[in-house]
């Protein structure tokens, strides 16, 4: 059975964009940063390493609808940038997208599903897909919330990047309580990856 992975990158405050986020600046003002270990370039090996590991061991990606909109943009992902920035995208995994509601146009149409059964449902048919690879649920913080309290979530990957942004999006505002193990921790010049085993409820 796969592993249901939550990853997403934090700036040290706690925020997963900075101040006003949009379709058209989907890490808000300021925030490239926070993903800083991904985008500058050239990358550490460390961070080429943890990129290209996840990638190639994701089987299926759970993602919400803010993030679709900003993705499926025309500032989002193409035929060489998408999930795991640059990797290799003809072999990228399917992505299933919890939405309220089916978009009426989507640029990107062979990459995405739509879920309108709720965040457990998303998981379930990425489970499916993904086989015996990982499912990535890669945000945003509201989907990782709501996997978490959910109980869906095997483990999380938080990658700290070394800023402070005041405010923006903050990750864990409705994701209750959980008990952590922490499994690894390895550090780059542009990030602290950490991955936790989510190992059950804390007390409430």
């Amino acid at each position: 059975m796969s592993t249901v992975i939550a990853d997403i990158s934090i700036s040290l405050d706690g925020y997963v964009t900075g101040p006003d986020p949009s379709p058209t600046q989907g890490l808000g003002r300021g925030g490239e940063g926070i993903h800083g270990w991904v985008l500058q370039h050239p990358r550490s090996p460390i961070d080429e390493d943890i990129l290209a590991t996840s990638y190639e061991n994701t089987g299926a990606v759970v993602l919400g609808r803010n993030l679709f909109d900003i993705v499926d943009g025309p500032d989002g992902w193409n035929d060489d940038i998408g999930y795991g920035h640059d990797q290799d995208q003809t072999i990228a995994p399917p992505c299933f997208v919890v939405t309220h509601q089916r978009p009426d146009h989507v640029r990107l149409r062979s990459r995405f599903q739509f879920v309108t059964a709720g965040v457990g449902e998303a998981v379930r048919l990425a489970r499916i897909a993904a086989g015996s690879k990982d499912v990535v649920v890669m945000g945003g913080a509201n989907v990782i919330d709501q996997s978490i309290a959910a109980g869906l979530v095997d483990r999380l990957h938080i990658h700290v990047s070394p800023l402070l942004v005041g405010s923006g999006v903050r990750l864990f505002t409705s994701a209750g309580t959980a008990s952590l193990r922490q499994r690894s921790i390895v550090s780059s010049p542009r990030a602290v990856h950490i991955l936790y085993d989510v190992i059950g409820e804390g007390d409430r």
